[in-house]
Order: C-alpha cells, then structure tokens, then sequence
C-alpha cells in the first residue's frame, strides 16, 4: 500500500526492505578466474511461522522491495571494468525502472539479474520464491553482496579508518 501518492515508488519499495524479516541460511564464497569472488546466499525472508506455529505468507510484502533494494546496492557498490567505464555516470541512480528492465518470472519465481548497467559491472542475481526462500549472487564483486544483505538486515558495518 503506497502512504503517498506523490511520493516516488522507489520510497515505498525501499520501505518494503526494511520491513521484512531477512535470514541467512548459507553463505558460500569461492575464487573466480578473475582473481576475485563468487558469493551465494542463500535465505528466506519473513517468517517460517507465526507465534501460533502457522505458516505465515509475508513474501508477497516484501519480494519486489527486497529485490529493488539489492539492485540499488550492488549498482551504488558497482564500478566499470575495462571498456564498460565510458557509459559510467558517478553519480547516476537506480530506479523502479531499471528494477523492472531486469525482472522476469520464470517456474514460479522472481528472477532479477543484472550484467552490466549504465558502465556498472553489477553481475548480481535475486531469486526469490512463493515459500518466501531467496538466494542472491553476485560475481567478480569481493564479498559485497554479505554487506548489502547485512544493511538490509540494519546491522551496522565496520569498515577501517586511516
């Protein structure tokens, strides 16, 4: 349900986000032949059960928040790679419409993979099902798809200062 209609979709589907429950089942990282990291995490967003042990059916709220929201991190995080710099724009922005340029459903689940965007080597992959399970993927991107699912989650991350 949109609170204002004049305020742009993009703020609702963030607040989406940020209302779902998100957990992590399994984290794998491996090298790729690029000297640098594929992720998988898999996981379900919502509950399982409610208090009463009742299977609870909260996917419908959250999926396509929880999918703008990944998009817009990993393009935020994302940079060019070789050629792909002279379409870069620092300071461009991901909306609702480039959430839907990439979104497909296939066998009964909400497919969002972006390649490269705008100059932005995003190679990200959301999967989320009906049972509210996901899995999010992301290659050649260090370990950042761990720090979107953690912001979503609200904890804080660290990061060095010099």
């Amino acid at each position: 349900m949109i609170s204002d209609p004049d305020e742009p979709i993009e703020y609702e589907l963030l607040h989406q986000a940020t209302l779902a429950e998100i957990s992590v089942t399994e984290t794998r990282i491996e090298p790729t032949t690029a000297n640098d990291k594929h992720v998988w995490l898999t996981g379900r967003l919502g509950l399982e059960e409610d208090e009463d042990g009742e299977p609870v059916d909260d996917v419908q709220h959250y999926a396509f928040g929880f999918i703008y929201a990944l998009g817009m991190l990993s393009f935020l995080d994302a940079r060019p790679r070789g050629v792909s710099g002279i379409d870069f724009e620092e300071t461009d922005r991901w909306s609702a419409g480039d959430l839907l340029r990439y979104l497909r459903f296939e066998g009964g689940e909400l497919h969002f993979y972006a390649d490269y965007v705008r100059g932005r080597c995003m190679k990200t992959t959301v999967i989320v099902r009906a049972d509210g399970s996901f899995r999010l993927e992301s290659v050649n991107r260090g370990e950042a798809a761990t720090r979107w699912i953690a912001k979503l989650q609200g904890k804080k991350i660290l990061q060095a200062v010099s």
